[in-house]
């Protein structure tokens, strides 16, 4: 997944500092992008996904038809670092007030990022997401699974519309069949090739999740351009002997695929508007806000939240009885347990892993697929509840609870690791989205 950049220059033709920059940056972006042969401004090459500047001029303030006339994302790298020069300023002032959409990054991890981004806007055209669901809604616990957003056709139509991905609807029921119907042996056999750590599960339920694994990677290799697959593995849970979680850590480790919880399609396209760009871990999880009170305790099943300071500035994280599906590339820990939840089958399973302990970057997709939202975290530790639907959660610190609260879009977000909303800005004007910051 690379980004087609096209070299321009101006009118007064390129000199060496010009060459050599081009040659720079082929050598710094070599992993996220194809830079072409230059061109004077005004050539067109079809195919591109921005235009690179390695070199600006005055020339650029009298040149304003010629670059709007591409029609694309302006990327202005000059320094010897990969990045603007800081006398680049007037012209990127310019420039923008001209209507273009213009980036100057000011780290090179940022000219990467942004480059990803462009990539994965180019990719993403034509690309997929599989999620097995048979009637969303109807199953276990329907009085809430019948709110949720992410299963209406509107939600497929508005991905589809402003990022191009085909959402892919198939039948659970069918694939825990195929799954179920596997051999033992044939579980037996895949899972002697992986060195993941377990705790307490019977051998019959780890074939199971293994059997899943089998069962989605068969249908994996039935498409092409997948970039995520979801199941609807709770409300549905009847048609299943197992859970998922194992599966996704192990797409995710040799497929690079990312997963949806819950077959949730607007998490699922959020992760990967972060982890394509970013390249750091990313995950998906409930949100319990303190301030939420008893309608958040009663659904985990505990008395109180963490004894803190400042309550009303704190959330529990937590999602089938941990924190959540972090895969192990990710993860500080990691370990595959029973499953917690009374809602899935007995022999199903579960994962209890952890992500680094400090900042983290909450973001969520709106359900136009027009906007995004983000918020500062820290992940300030982890807490057990034994006996609960929280046997290990994890301990959120926000900068503002209040207008978390009035600001999240669902009580699925997604984890970000680090202080990312300055970058997060540019990802999201890459696919012309607004980022609403809390």
């Amino acid at each position: 997944m690379k980004a087609t950049l096209l070299p321009v220059y101006f009118a007064s033709g390129m000199d060496a500092e010009y060459r050599e920059q081009v040659l720079r940056l082929r050598e710094f972006l070599r992993n996220e992008a194809e830079i072409t042969d230059p061109v004077p401004l005004g050539n067109v090459v079809p195919g591109v996904d921005a235009l690179l500047f390695p070199q600006v001029l005055g020339e650029a303030y009298r040149s304003v038809a010629a670059i709007q006339a591409y029609r694309l994302p302006v990327l202005i790298v000059t320094s010897p670092f990969g990045t603007m020069n800081m006398w680049d300023w007037e012209i990127v002032t310019y420039l923008k007030a001209q209507g273009l959409s213009v980036f100057a990054p000011y780290s090179l991890e940022l000219t990467k990022t942004i480059v990803r981004a462009l990539a994965l806007k180019r990719y993403a055209q034509g690309a997929k997401f599989l999620v097995f669901q048979d009637n969303p809604g109807e199953g276990m616990q329907a009085e809430i699974f019948k709110r949720f957003f992410w299963w209406e056709e509107e939600c497929r139509k508005n991905i589809a519309e402003t990022f191009g991905i085909e959402v892919v609807v198939k039948s659970f029921r069918e694939l825990a069949q195929k799954a179920q119907g596997i051999p033992d042996a044939a579980a037996s056999a895949e899972w002697q090739q992986w060195d993941i750590p377990v705790a307490g599960v019977p051998e019959r339920s780890l074939w199971s999740a293994v059997k899943m694994y089998l069962a989605l990677r068969e249908e994996l290799e039935k498409h092409e351009n997948v970039l995520g697959m979801g199941i609807n593995c709770l409300n549905e849970s009847f048609f299943s002997d197992t859970t998922p979680c194992l599966a996704w850590d192990m797409l995710f480790e040799r497929y690079g695929i990312l997963w949806a919880c819950e077959a949730d399609i607007l998490s699922l396209l959020t992760e990967c508007l972060m982890y394509f760009p970013f390249r750091a871990p990313v995950m998906m999880t409930n949100i319990y806000p303190f301030l939420m009170g008893e309608a958040a305790l009663k659904h985990e099943r505990i008395e109180r939240f963490p004894d803190v300071p400042e309550p009303e500035h704190h959330a529990l994280l937590a999602h089938c009885g941990y924190f959540g599906i972090v895969p192990r590339p990710f993860a500080q820990s990691f370990c595959v347990r029973r499953k917690v939840l009374r809602i899935v089958d007995e022999n199903a399973i579960a994962l209890d892993a952890r992500l680094p302990e400090g900042s983290v970057t909450l973001v969520k997709l709106h359900p136009s697929c027009k906007k995004m939202v983000a918020a500062w975290g820290n992940l300030e530790g982890y807490v057990q509840y034994p006996g609960s639907d929280c046997e290990n959660g994890a301990l959120l610190r926000v900068r503002d609870g209040y207008r978390l609260v009035e600001g999240l879009y669902s009580h699925h977000v997604c984890l970000l690791g680090g202080a990312r909303i300055p970058e997060l800005r540019s990802v999201a004007r890459v696919f012309g989205l607004e980022l609403e910051e809390l």
